[in-house]
């Protein structure tokens, strides 16, 4: 069967399952997600070889670090997988929730409840455990998934999809709702953007050029997730101990997800204090440093920062550094360069927190946090679908009620206009 055909094929039948999907019970659902939750610890062993084949041939590959970092799969991830099913299980059905209810004068009743999207199309590269986020997410909201990831990780993929389609299946869902997408061309990401009628919406996950694709070419309707060029701006008034605790984590705890720190932004007024111990640091971390003149005057031999490093997202152990006359100049940079993603400001001054939370552009705003915590199990969603950088239907961080619509149910006697 030809790529497009077989494709073609696979949404057809994602799209009569959604159909059923919308009608089965909570019960049902959360059976479910505790049986694949189940199922992927039981088999993590399979799971753990499948993942080292697709390692294996990305080193032979000489992929970055940053990159086999976010391919690789260990015990404590397939565990982290199993857990955020159990937490979106645990999690209230979004599904027929009455979220507006009004009599009009002429008695019609109108009530307006949350629906399933119908068939949920996942593009996305290397991180294996978006397969069981996806799966684990469209399931409890109602709706069935197609899933498209990198070629870099097919082994893996098909390993989790293939167990956790047994075990949901078995528990109720309906046969057809988890669909792989196996062949690694790239035309398969073309046939998935022109399938209207079968996909009703996609969610690129990836790197600029993969979601910049899918915005430019899909006739499907997309939800954009983003690329992080996510700031720390440490003000004047910043307590330094909490403002280099924050940075570290930010930039070095996991560099090459989405949610970390790729520029960080000083206050003239403390930089010369704050800049040594951030050297001392992030050198203890092997991370380089690229700098403006300013910073470059103050800490001898750091690189230089470009033009190009403001709007680079590193994935990897690179932070530029910019010292900046004030808030407001911290406020400007980041608005320019960022992506919508995560921004914190590291202050003692309600005034500044304040100020900053409301100019800044961006999905999340932090004060005196990490920007790591962007991240559904961290907001309470169980895991997340992705987290939205555009400002239509979702923002941030994507639980369940981000893969649900609204209809009006409208009950009359006999009313006519």
């Amino acid at each position: 069967m030809a790529l497009q055909d077989k494709i073609v094929n696979q949404a057809r039948l994602a799209k009569e399952a959604s159909r059923s999907m919308n009608m089965l019970s909570t019960i049902t659902k959360n059976n479910a997600l505790l049986a694949m939750a189940r199922a992927l610890e039981q088999r993590s062993s399979a799971i753990l070889e499948a993942n080292a084949v697709d390692l294996e041939e990305a080193r032979k590959k000489g992929i970055k670090r940053s990159f086999l970092d976010r391919l690789m799969l260990d015990e404590s991830r397939v565990a982290g997988m199993a857990d955020g099913l159990r937490q979106a299980a645990a999690l209230p059905d979004p599904i027929w929730e009455e979220d507006y209810a009004n009599v009009r004068p002429n008695g019609l009743e109108i009530r307006r409840v949350r629906v399933p999207l119908g068939v949920v199309g996942m593009i996305y590269e290397a991180r294996p455990n978006v397969t069981a986020d996806a799966i684990g997410l469209c399931l409890k909201s109602g709706n069935a998934v197609i899933l498209r990831g990198g070629s870099e990780a097919i082994i893996s993929n098909k390993a989790i999809a293939g167990i956790m389609a047994e075990a949901a299946y078995h528990a109720g869902i309906p046969e057809g709702a988890i669909q792989l997408i196996e062949q690694t061309d790239r035309a398969a990401v073309d046939v998935m953007l022109q399938l209207r009628d079968c996909i009703d919406v996609i969610i690129p996950r990836g790197g600029a050029g993969l979601i910049q694709k899918v915005v430019t070419d899909s006739k499907v309707p997309v939800i954009e997730t983003g690329t992080g060029i996510c700031h720390t701006f440490v003000d004047e008034s910043a307590d330094l101990d909490k403002a280099l605790k924050i940075a570290v984590n930010a930039k070095t705890s996991r560099p090459a997800v989405c949610n970390a720190m790729e520029t960080l932004l000083v206050h003239e007024r403390v930089a010369a204090d704050f800049l040594p111990l951030l050297v001392k640091a992030m050198s203890e971390k092997n991370c380089e440093l690229r700098g403006c003149p300013k910073c470059r005057e103050l800490v001898v031999g750091m690189g230089e920062a470009t033009e190009e490093d403001w709007a680079t997202e590193y994935d990897d152990l690179i932070l530029s550094v910019k010292v900046v006359a004030d808030i407001q100049e911290a406020v400007e940079h980041i608005n320019r360069y960022n992506t919508g993603h995560s921004e914190t400001i590291v202050t003692e001054s309600l005034a500044n927190a304040r100020l900053f939370q409301r100019c800044i552009d961006a999905a999340t705003v932090y004060v005196n946090a990490s920007t790591r915590f962007s991240d559904g199990c961290e907001f309470g969603f169980g895991a997340e679908i992705g987290i939205s950088t555009q400002k239509l239907h979702a923002r941030g961080p994507m639980g369940l009620k981000a893969l649900t619509s609204t209809k009006y149910l409208i009950m009359g006697d006999g009313q006519v206009r």
